[in-house]
């Protein structure tokens, strides 16, 4: 004989669900039959088999809830007729009476339920009465899953019968109930619902602990029902919340010391009742979450209360938070009760605490900054207590440290109200290199989103004294170097954040750049080239300013003078460090500054600025392509200034002229200079009237950069420097120089034209073939008479 294939448990369960649903559609459909015939009592004999299937302890309790709600919808056929029945005049007390003989208990009072709410709309006896004795009849099933879905059907059944009236006068208002038997029938259901729901959990062998864990979870919802049914009682106000409902709730959640069930119905309790209700018994749940089984996640509970309640404060239509009541004073204490009386409390659920009361804090007393900076002075006394000391980067505890302090730098739309709260900076000590730096770009990047100024020296003193990670080396940094690219988009917002450290009050201003300039100056060589830079702009920004106030303040003047030396020292730190050409135009920015202001002695300044300029050129610049570029600066520069009397003017051209014509190659040569021309031509100075116009000077410098260039060995090159030479003869023949006549531009345009052919065909051929087209266009123009009003170009041969 061939033997059954085993099934799997899953398939085990489908098939006992499905033989226990296939009774009941068949004794369903046998009692409607009978019903419909006026046979009640075969009627209720077939309820009674059907309800019989209830009695199983195979089904796990998922399939047994599908078997639940199976019956359960049957048996409203039941009541439905039981109702009409009475309708037309059938006792009911009777039938109440006869329904308890049934045989086996989880029928008789599946039975029982269904018709004793039926006995309560027919007003026949005291509706309490029959509520009491249903609950207390339903304590005769004690099987775990049995009774809670029986307790539950109870719960159903009686929805919408349960009173929910005030106190009355006289004997009809005694039998019909009040609210208080509704708030009694429902608080003992609960308590022996929550009590089965317990013992689930010490059923069957430990190995299956997590299984029964899971399917207990999944019940919860028949438990919770209970309170939600306490919450939709219209007569239970705040009174008789505190008097009746919570302390009953709570004792029960305590008392039953298992974990599930405490954060559940605490949980339950946050969500069902109003906010209203939560206010005025604040203290009466928070004393109770300290008495929660220790391996209760208390911290949920607590931060969803609050959560709530913040939400509450900070919703139009609600009226706040009334201000009898001391939120913040009450959390904060009965948060410290739950820390002491959980001494294992892991730091980081402490520090997730402290969170949810600043939030609390920010949210519900957002004018009151004290409160934020006692919940920072608790959690620094908090790590004192328990020795922690540079966090580690990514550990829990330091996670939820630093999101709790980002929750004031991010709601207070003025960051720079954080530097009124004493206990942040010393916070700031526990974490280690990497969550410091983290932390400051994160307080750097907002103070950047928000622009937000910071306006005094000592603001500025203690917001640099917290973010010195990002600005000078600190003890416990790592040995291995930072990621190049990452160190210099550090360094850059830094330079960014330095123009936010701005007060209208201009003496105010200079007080700040000096303390920034102390803070940022010891950033070491690799820093400062990103930091100082910032500063001396700032600077130079603020004797601006000092000249626009000269009508108000007699000492501008002395006051610009000391700006400049203080640019001057900052720059000189610079050049300390590794050279770059940030100090060369620095000093050229610092001239052209000085040229511009005009206070007293700014000549002699402007003119320190540009030899030092100068001898940064000579002292520290070898490469030949930078120095034609920092040459090429210091023309530029000189040539826009016009402070210079001509016995100063006059050595810094010249000086310029000889640094061009020492250039190492040719061509840099007489690039440089041709550039040196336009110092002679439109370089300006107090020592003439109008644009300086030395044609003959002029005249030489192109004259000696065309000689360079017939200098030059490679043609492109050399045809690539007679092209813009020709450019730069043009341009001082139209500004009118006499020096400058058309036979020599002709001389130079036969010149270009007999050595353009002989070049090689390629890219770099090509633009020098384009600039000169473009160069002769422009002449065509002119010769076609382009500007009446400029020189004639009719011996002009093209």
């Amino acid at each position: 004989m061939p033997s059954t294939p085993q099934l799997s448990p899953q398939e085990e369960q489908e098939r006992l669900l499905e033989e226990a649903l296939s009774v009941v559609k068949n004794h369903a459909f046998q009692m409607k039959r009978c019903l419909d015939k006026g046979k009640l009592m075969d009627g209720l004999k077939h309820a009674s088999t059907m309800l019989g299937e209830l009695r199983t302890s195979m089904l796990s309790p998922r399939n047994y809830y599908e078997l639940y709600m199976g019956i359960s919808d049957e048996l409203r056929h039941l009541e439905l007729y039981l109702v009409d029945e009475f309708q037309k005049g059938r006792k009911v007390a009777d039938l109440y009476e006869l329904v308890q003989y049934a045989g086996n208990i989880v029928p008789r009072l599946y039975l029982l339920i269904t018709v004793g709410v039926v006995y309560i709309k027919s007003n026949e006896l005291s509706k309490k009465d029959i509520l009491k004795d249903l609950v207390e009849m339903c304590r005769g099933v004690q099987h775990p899953l049995r009774g809670l879905f029986l307790r539950n059907y109870l719960l159903q059944c009686t929805k919408n019968v349960l009173p929910d009236t005030e106190e009355e006068a006289g004997s009809e208002g005694d039998e019909a109930g009040t609210v208080t038997d509704s708030i009694d029938f429902i608080l003992l259901n609960f308590s022996e619902m929550n009590k089965l729901w317990v013992r689930m959990q010490h059923q069957g062998h430990s190995r299956n602990k997590e299984k029964r864990e899971q399917e207990r979870r999944e019940l919860r919802i028949l438990v919770g029902t209970n309170l939600v049914r306490l919450s939709q009682l219209e007569c239970v106000d705040v009174a008789k919340f505190q008097k009746l409902v919570l302390p009953s709730i709570l004792e029960q959640a305590v008392s039953c010391k298992d974990p599930i069930a405490q954060e559940y119905l605490m949980e339950c309790i946050i969500q069902v009742f109003p906010d209203e209700f939560h206010l005025q018994s604040l203290s009466s749940f928070l004393r109770a979450c300290a008495e929660l089984h220790a391996s209760v996640n208390v911290n949920n509970i607590i931060i969803a209360l609050i959560d709530r309640l913040a939400q509450y404060a900070q919703n139009e239509e609600g009226a706040g938070i009334p201000t009898d009541i001391q939120l913040f004073d009450i959390f904060s204490q009965q948060i410290t009760q739950v820390i002491q009386n959980r001494p294992d409390m892991a730091p980081e659920d402490i520090v997730s605490l402290q969170s949810a009361l600043i939030n609390l804090a920010l949210k519900c007393y957002a004018d009151k900054v004290d409160y934020v900076d006692r919940v920072l002075e608790t959690t620094e006394d908090i790590f004192n207590r328990l020795n922690l000391d540079h966090l580690e980067h990514g550990s829990p505890v330091s996670k939820e440290l630093m999101r709790l302090m980002k929750v004031p730098v991010d709601n207070y739309s003025n960051m720079l109200v954080v530097l009124e709260l004493q206990h942040f900076g010393p916070l700031f000590e526990y974490f280690d290199f990497q969550s410091r730096k983290l932390m400051s770009c994160y307080i750097v990047n907002n103070a950047l989103d928000n622009e937000t100024n910071i306006p005094t020296q000592e603001q500025v003193d203690g917001l640099l004294n917290i973010l010195t990670v990002l600005i000078q080396d600190q003890n416990d940094q790592p040995e291995e170097p930072e990621d190049p690219e990452d160190f210099a988009e550090e360094q850059g917002i830094m330079g960014r954040f330095i123009h936010l450290l701005s007060s209208e009050d201009l003496n105010q201003q200079y007080m700040i750049l000096n303390t920034a300039r102390k803070h940022f100056g010891n950033g070491g060589d690799r820093r400062i080239k990103f930091t100082l830079p910032p500063i001396v702009f700032a600077a130079y920004r603020l004797a601006f300013k000092y000249k626009e106030q000269k009508e108000d303040d007699e000492n501008w003047e002395k006051k610009c003078q000391k700006i400049f030396q203080f640019c001057h020292q900052t720059i000189g730190a610079l050049i300390k460090a590794e050279f770059s050409d940030i100090p060369l135009r620095l000093f050229l920015q610092g001239a052209l500054a000085a040229g511009e202001i005009a206070f007293d002695n700014h000549e002699s300044v402007a003119y320190e600025f540009m030899s030092q300029a100068f001898s940064l050129y000579e002292d520290e610049i070898s490469d030949s392509k930078a120095q034609l570029i920092a040459i090429t600066l210091i023309i530029g520069t000189l040539e826009q200034m016009s402070c210079f009397s001509e016995e100063n003017h006059e050595p810094l051209r010249t000086k310029c002229a000889l640094a061009a014509s020492k250039l190492l190659k040719k061509p840099d040569q007489c690039r440089g200079v041709a550039s040196c021309s336009h110092l002679f031509w439109s370089g300006k100075s107090t020592g003439y009237e109008g644009e300086m116009q030395d044609g003959k000077r002029v005249s030489d410098c192109l004259k000696k950069g065309l000689k360079i260039a017939n200098q030059c060995m490679d043609n492109s090159v050399q045809v690539q420097l007679f092209v813009e030479q020709l450019n730069h003869y043009i341009y001082y023949y139209e500004k009118g120089s006499d020096n400058i006549t058309i036979p020599v531009i002709n001389q130079l345009i036969c010149k270009i034209k007999e050595t353009l052919p002989n070049l090689e065909a390629n890219e770099e051929t090509e633009q020098i073939n384009k600039h000169f087209q473009n160069t002769v266009e422009h002449l065509q123009l002119r010769k076609d008479g382009g500007d009446a009003e400029g020189p004639s170009y009719e011996e002009l041969v093209l």
